[in-house]
């Protein structure tokens, strides 16, 4: 267990989630990035967005696994669960 390919898988999830969650603001709402966070946030939103914007760690966690990176997936896994903490703190 490779604990710098897990730290990497982290990070790989945690910016596949803000890409998902950016994507989902620029083409499902009239808002832009951050006025979409914003609003999200004030409504009460925010943790439901991030949870969508966590779907892209979905296709990189099989394509880790596909290619053998065991640990690099395992980070995907860390990420996604810290992810799903903060949606209950949100």
């Amino acid at each position: 267990m490779n604990k710098t390919h897990i730290g990497f898988g982290f990070i790989i999830g945690i910016l596949s989630s803000l890409l998902g969650i950016f994507l989902f603001i620029v083409f499902f709402t009239e808002f832009d990035f951050w006025l979409g966070i914003n609003t999200a946030k004030d409504s009460g939103y925010l943790g439901k967005i991030i949870t969508l914007g966590s779907i892209l760690n979905i296709p990189v966690f099989l394509i880790l696994l596909k290619k053998s990176k065991e640990d690099m997936a395992r980070g995907i896994v860390v990420a996604v669960i810290l992810l799903a903490l903060s949606t209950l703190l949100v």
